[in-house]
């Protein structure tokens, strides 16, 4: 069973996704506060979590925050915060994406769609790839230099493993946006900005001598020669 918790004080805009998401074969679970929604996560298991930032109790933030300490669980946040500072600050703290207000509901429902195909259970390859002195442990999940484990998130290792697969390869943000979320890219370079950077500086923390992933001005990434 596919059950979303949706995060949201507005009854009105709460009420409304409900809707849209029953009519579409999801259940739901509402939350009206921040306090609800961690106190609904401790009790319950989720398939996503649609959240809200302007919450009375504890915030958005606070509860992405919470959350992610705690949960896979993927997690969209809606918001009609849509500066790059917040969106940046969103995504280092473990959205898994945003949507602005007022939403298209068709755009909401293939993102969610997005979502859940990738945190669906996939086979796991019993094999490494390596790449200078970094090795990707497909089996674990992350990535190793030397003894060291990188500490990678889910999708910062989708990244390195599809680079690495094609070491020669120079990936657009087009080509990684939808080879790791599995939608269409909007443009929006935050989401892989984010991600490279903060894959980067966990490398860079066992290895700062060594350069792994190269930027390639004015088209994308690839593994550094």
């Amino acid at each position: 069973m596919t059950r979303i918790l949706i995060v949201e004080d507005d009854m009105h805009i709460n009420n409304m996704l409900c809707e849209l998401l029953a009519q579409n074969g999801y259940t739901t679970v509402s939350a009206y506060s921040g306090t609800e929604a961690l106190l609904l996560l401790s009790q319950n298991s989720f398939s996503l979590i649609l959240l809200d930032l302007m919450l009375p109790g504890k915030t958005g933030e606070e509860v992405l925050q919470e959350t992610r300490d705690k949960h896979n669980t993927p997690i969209i946040v809606l918001t009609a915060k849509t500066d790059k500072e917040t969106t940046v600050k969103l995504l280092q703290m473990g959205a898994d994406d945003y949507l602005a207000k007022p939403f298209d509901n068709n755009e909401l429902l293939a993102r969610i769609d997005v979502q859940l195909r990738r945190s669906a259970p996939q086979k796991v390859e019993a094999s490494q790839i390596s790449h200078k002195n970094l090795i990707l442990d497909t089996d674990a999940f992350d990535a190793l230099v030397g003894e060291k484990k990188a500490g990678l998130s889910k999708r910062e290792y989708e990244l390195l493993h599809l680079m690495m697969s094609h070491p020669n390869k120079v990936f657009t943000k087009n080509n990684l946006y939808e080879s790791v979320w599995g939608g269409e890219f909007f443009g929006d370079d935050n989401t892989i900005n984010v991600h490279i950077s903060k894959l980067r500086g966990k490398l860079n923390a066992i290895s700062p001598d060594t350069d792994y992933v190269q930027t390639v001005w004015g088209i994308g990434f690839k593994m550094s020669d």
